[in-house]
């Protein structure tokens, strides 16, 4: 992913300025930016302290660490029972999905 050319402070500096009163439009232009990364970084880190936003990134880091050591470990976990829903044939021949599909069934049990 392509890094900003802004910083968190940066950035909440900027919405603060918007915050303060000053115009959209001499904003973008001031710090080289598009309406729509202003109203994206805003829905991001609207409200947000220095703190909190140094904080969020720390756990956006952390759950890409982790996604990335489930992906790499995946395929070694037990798995769940499956919950395709199998088709099954009653006893009058008429076929019909299985009511509780996620439940292991007895004989495998």
């Amino acid at each position: 992913m392509r890094k900003s050319r802004f910083s968190e402070e940066q950035i909440i500096a900027i919405l603060r300025e918007h915050q303060a009163g000053v115009a959209l439009a001499a904003i973008c232009r001031k710090h080289g930016i598009s309406d729509a990364t202003f109203y994206n970084w805003r829905s991001k880190y609207g409200g947000m302290e220095v703190s909190d936003a140094r904080r969020l990134e720390a756990l956006e880091d952390e759950n890409r660490r982790l996604k990335k050591l489930l992906a790499t470990t995946g395929p070694n976990l037990p798995r769940a029972p499956s919950c395709n829903g199998r088709r099954t044939r009653a006893s009058n021949g008429i076929t019909s999905r299985r009511v509780n599909r996620c439940r292991t069934p007895s004989w495998k049990a």
